[in-house]
């Protein structure tokens, strides 16, 4: 059993982290393009949503070329003490950059549909840009941002291509459950692999239905 529960507890803990980044990074960017009003915005979000399109494997490649010990950053970052190739702090970089769309494009599209009307009337009423973000732009979007990051986490759940170029498969360190069932089938257990592959379905099947159900457009189609 230790062969599908650690690296389960290990794609979870991956996975989690990468949404957690992701809802940060992904609705903070999102709710600055959605109020730039300018030609190269739309240019950004086309930038900013390449992981969703790009062979995961092709952003393995960036991510080694930006992290690696002889990579962009790979100096600076060993200087630091911090080591990304072949732990899981890689995979949850590798997870977080390619599930990033998934968050910032729903959350652009939440605070796109937000009434400007409502965030003037909090200002009228005296409250600065930081409370009119926390108390009405934030809230009013929240469903549209948990569905994205639902979808986010399912992602993250399935990461194998650039995980596996930059994590590598260490069991017990940086074997996620995609790379587990690779390496089950690889080496023919296929009892080990049909189970893995069952349990990573069913957790993302359940993350899409909690998506949907959470979505705006689904609460509009509900709506008499």
């Amino acid at each position: 059993m230790d062969s599908l529960w650690v690296p389960l507890l290990l794609t979870l803990k991956v996975a989690l982290w990468a949404t957690a980044l992701n809802l940060v990074l992904g609705v903070a960017v999102a709710f600055g393009l959605s109020r730039w009003r300018s030609h190269a915005r739309e240019v950004a979000d086309a930038i900013l949503t390449l992981p969703l399109v790009l062979p995961p494997t092709v952003l393995g490649y960036y991510l080694l070329v930006l992290l690696g010990r002889r990579g962009v950053f790979g100096e600076w970052l060993d200087r630091l003490g911090i080591e990304l190739v072949f732990t899981w702090q890689g995979a949850v970089v590798a997870s977080t950059l390619v599930a990033f769309p998934l968050v910032h494009k729903a959350a652009r599209a939440a605070f796109e549909a937000v009434d400007p009307q409502l965030e003037s009337a909090g200002r009228v009423l005296g409250l600065r840009e930081a409370a009119v973000f926390f108390r009405i732009s934030l809230p009013l979007a929240a469903r549209g941002i948990t569905a994205g990051a639902l979808l986010a986490f399912a992602r993250a759940m399935g990461e194998f291509g650039a995980t596996l170029m930059i994590a590598g498969n260490l069991p017990g360190r940086t074997q996620t459950l995609s790379v587990a069932i690779y390496a089950a089938v690889q080496a023919g257990d296929d009892r080990s692999a049909a189970i893995m592959v069952a349990v990573t379905s069913v957790t993302c099947v359940v993350a899409l239905l909690l998506a949907g159900w959470l979505a705006p457009d689904h609460l509009r189609r509900s709506r008499p």
